[in-house]
């Protein structure tokens, strides 16, 4: 059975919400965001693919980053090429472009994309200690490509922790984000 929103609950969703994507193009003058402004919802308040069909193609790009911290002793065997399931960054930085090219199947109104570009790197990182995850991702086509790049580095993070988890129980996935896009009638944007 669907579920149905009360008058109570559309009015409350009418609501103004903090502004979730503030440096994004401002959609609300007043710097806050309402409901009204949430794309994927319809007037009656429900979940909704975006038609896209009346905007045009042109080259869009998105770039997300995350980081895996692991004890020093890990980064060890992963330098040394002696962890148990093999070659960890090549793996999941395979992962990684082939959870990109998924993102539509996992994300329910995310539009398929025919992306042209994506890409993984995987950097260890002795400070952390751990591993830097950078994602980049490309299309031409009517929508942005942000939720791709953030699916490559989440999904390149997971593989990261499987691939280990044998070895250290203390590894910690944080700090997944966009970092920069470009296309669209937004602009470019990148993070500070």
């Amino acid at each position: 059975m669907p579920r149905r929103l009360g008058s109570r609950s559309l009015a409350r969703a009418r609501q103004p919400l903090p502004a979730l994507l503030d440096r994004r193009a401002d959609p609300a003058a007043s710097g806050r965001l309402s409901v009204s402004d949430l794309t994927h919802l319809g007037a009656d308040g429900r979940a909704r693919m975006v038609d896209v069909s009346d905007k045009p193609d042109t080259v869009r790009t998105a770039s997300a980053s995350g980081r895996l911290r692991c004890r020093p002793e890990t980064l060890a065997r992963v330098r040394a090429n002696t962890a148990p399931k093999g070659a960890v960054t090549s793996t999941a930085e395979l992962a990684g472009v082939m959870a990109a090219k998924r993102t539509a199947d996992l994300i329910p109104l995310c539009h398929p994309l025919a992306l042209t570009k994506a890409a993984v790197v995987i950097a260890e990182d002795d400070e952390l200690p751990g591993f830097r995850v950078e994602a980049e991702v490309r299309t031409t086509g009517p929508t942005g490509v942000e939720m791709e790049a953030l699916t490559a580095v989440s999904v390149a993070c997971l593989t990261l922790f499987d691939m280990l988890k044998a070895i250290d129980r203390t590894m910690e996935i944080g700090a997944i984000k966009v970092t920069a896009k470009s296309g669209g009638r937004s602009g470019n944007w990148t993070a500070s």
